[in-house]
């Protein structure tokens, strides 16, 4: 199980540069899609990455912008390994494959929540009691699926190529008791376990920041190893998530990410909050005003 290789990423990487070769050929996609015999939404699919091509479609559409032969073999061996199965792709019906498959190859991620313990860093617990709440309409073994999946995730982090995670958490994140007193304490003792990695930070940002620059909602910045392939940010919503990709969208959430890791705790004060909160949760500490109602 190589997870440092994804076709998810590769499909995109092929979109690319097939988008980027018709237009120095001077070929819109209608050409294109009447000369493979097909829809100009496939080509367009193709181009965003958003489907497979077969390795027909790359040679006979490289055939066609009259490609070099060398450059044409090296983007149908792409197009070949984007074809491949990524490891989760059993669990396809329980996850969001796509950004599972950009997660796999990322170099880094650096991420903002503002409800739940990001998913790398869940203990099974935890994960099985946020899934069974948030999926509640979901059967026993789709909920199973879905924790097996988030586990086997984790393993990004302590493989011999390991992804550097910097993570901003929202105060709110540990003050909620997901699946009661005892699943947050193994989750903030696994917080703390996790953390000593090199790979690993993790920053709190405190209710007494007030209003903040991420009050829009939590998101994800996924950078990669090779030049070839951009940047893209996860922003999530409620239908699931969107990615994105323009510089101006990329220069804003990086921007937006420096102010509230500048904002948060520093990563040993982060730690130290967490270690109190094994002793003393917030939500016991502090009298709710849902009580006084």
């Amino acid at each position: 199980m190589n997870r440092r290789r994804s076709p998810t990423l590769r499909r995109r990487r092929l979109g690319v540069e097939l988008r980027r070769l018709r237009e120095a050929a001077g070929v819109t996609i209608d050409v294109v899609a009447e000369r493979l015999g097909c829809s100009p939404s496939k080509i367009s699919r193709i181009e965003t990455g958003h489907t497979s091509a077969t390795t027909a479609d790359v040679s006979d559409m490289l055939a066609f912008y009259g490609v070099n032969p060398d450059i044409a073999e090296g983007l149908v061996g792409i197009a070949r390994d984007a074809r491949q199965r990524g490891w989760w792709h059993p669990y396809s019906t329980v996850l969001n494959s796509t950004y599972v498959g950009f997660e796999a190859e990322a170099r880094s991620i650096r991420t903002y929540e503002q409800q739940v313990i990001p998913g790398l860093l869940q203990t099974e617990d935890y994960a099985l009691a946020l899934i069974g709440s948030a999926r509640w309409d979901d059967t026993d073994q789709r909920i199973a699926q879905r924790v097996r999946v988030r586990m086997q995730r984790q393993s990004l982090l302590i493989q011999d190529d390991p992804i550097d995670l910097r993570v901003v958490l929202d105060e709110a994140v540990v003050s909620r008791p997901v699946g009661g007193d005892a699943v947050m304490r193994e989750q903030f003792l696994h917080l703390l376990e996790v953390t000593r990695l090199p790979n690993v930070t993790l920053q709190i940002l405190p209710f007494a920041v007030g209003a903040h620059a991420a009050m829009d909602g939590a998101f994800a910045i996924l950078d990669f190893p090779s030049d070839g392939d951009p940047d893209l940010v996860f922003a999530e919503n409620a239908a699931g998530g969107l990615f994105l990709e323009k510089d101006d969208e990329l220069r804003t959430y990086r921007e937006v990410f420096d102010t509230i890791r500048t904002a948060a705790l520093d990563p040993e004060a982060s730690s130290e909050m967490i270690k109190v909160l094994v002793e003393e949760p917030l939500w016991k500490s502090r009298r709710r005003a849902s009580e006084s109602i």
